[in-house]
């Protein structure tokens, strides 16, 4: 989810950490650098990844989630601020919770005199017309974090 919430915001928060270029290596869960001796990743730390085939996106490391491979490309350092983190736990939450109305391929139905509409905006409904979903639903949390 923080890969796609930072794009969605256009914000890397990569501001003046680390990034290195050049030929990576990720065995057993693990990345090095195989062109820059000053790699360096913490635990816990967050970092993008950029060029890989198998792996582009926002990690923390050590990450479960990286498949071996070699690419050459880039590693940024991130500082994710934890609010920002929370929101995208929030988020992750909230889009399961809402799987059922999201993935539905109605925007309304009407029957036995009953009838719903789902859109976007504040709410499970909206005047709008738009489909629901995580990027209207949380728009105003989004703001503060979105760069231009």
């Amino acid at each position: 989810m923080l890969t796609e919430l930072c794009q969605e915001l256009r914000n890397w928060f990569d501001r003046d950490f680390p990034k290195w270029n050049g030929q990576f290596k990720i065995e057993n869960h693990e990345i090095s650098c195989i062109t820059d001796s000053d790699f360096n990743l913490i635990t816990g730390q967050h970092f993008r990844i950029i060029g890989s085939l198998l792996n582009d996106g926002v990690y923390q490391y050590p990450s479960e989630e990286l498949k071996d491979e070699e690419f050459t490309g880039a590693v940024w350092s991130m500082g994710i601020p934890p609010a920002v983190i929370a929101l995208a736990e929030e988020i992750a939450q909230w889009n399961q919770d809402n799987a059922a109305v999201i993935n539905s391929p109605f925007t309304s139905e009407s029957f036995g005199g009953y009838s719903y509409s789902k859109g976007g905006g504040g709410g499970s409904s909206s005047t709008s017309g738009n489909p629901l979903n995580w990027k209207s639903f949380f728009a105003d949390e989004l703001h503060r974090w979105r760069k231009l």
